[in-house]
């Protein structure tokens, strides 16, 4: 490692999504099922995958009672050099930019669900919990992901309890293997790893 005394210091952080997102996604469709909205975050993951602009997880931020499309993710970490940009932080961090909003649900908004292309690690379901939404959505599975490598942190059962005591409704396994197929590409394209 080099000196940091060569490299200034920046007092800003920029979070962008890959150009290719912007033809990727219909702002108009209205997702009406759990599959609807899963499908679009399988896609924004392999998406992520075959263009080599991050790691295999995609997820959305609808809605609750009208599927209306609010923010959109993709797994950013390697690419912006950010251990924090989990697909699910930058969902949930563009979607409250969206309505000009620290919370989803915040007096005034309509309800928000969190649909993941695999469940959220330790750190994205104390976001979840911290954001708002009032459902989480998961295709891929925990074991899944730790199957390529991934470390998810210390996530529990309770941890899901505390979720549902929190008034969050959980929908997991939504898709699964669709999900799951998206990992393996990813394995299949010895993608990086990037646990610390």
């Amino acid at each position: 490692m080099g000196s940091n005394a060569a490299r200034p210091y920046s007092s800003s952080v920029t979070i962008a999504l890959p150009p290719w997102l912007a033809f990727a996604v219909e702002w108009d469709h209205r997702y009406e099922s759990d599959d609807d909205k899963m499908r679009l975050a399988i896609a924004l993951s392999r998406l992520n995958v075959e263009n080599e602009t991050g790691g295999p997880f995609g997820a959305a931020v609808f809605e609750l009672d009208t599927g209306r499309l609010v923010g959109i993710g993709v797994n950013s970490v390697v690419r912006l050099n950010s251990s924090t940009l989990h697909a699910e932080v930058v969902a949930l961090m563009l979607a409250e930019q969206q309505l000009a909003s620290f919370s989803l649900a915040a007096p005034g908004l309509p309800r928000h669900e969190l649909v993941t292309s695999c469940e959220p690690c330790a750190m994205c379901l104390g976001a979840t919990l911290w954001s708002g939404v009032k459902r989480l959505v998961c295709g891929a599975t925990r074991s899944d992901a730790t199957r390529l490598g991934f470390d998810e942190g210390p996530v529990f059962s309770a941890s899901y309890e505390y979720l549902a005591h929190a008034g969050i409704e959980i929908a997991r396994e939504v898709c699964r293997a669709e999900a799951r197929a998206v990992l393996e590409l990813y394995r299949s394209r010895s993608g990086p790893i990037y646990n610390p």
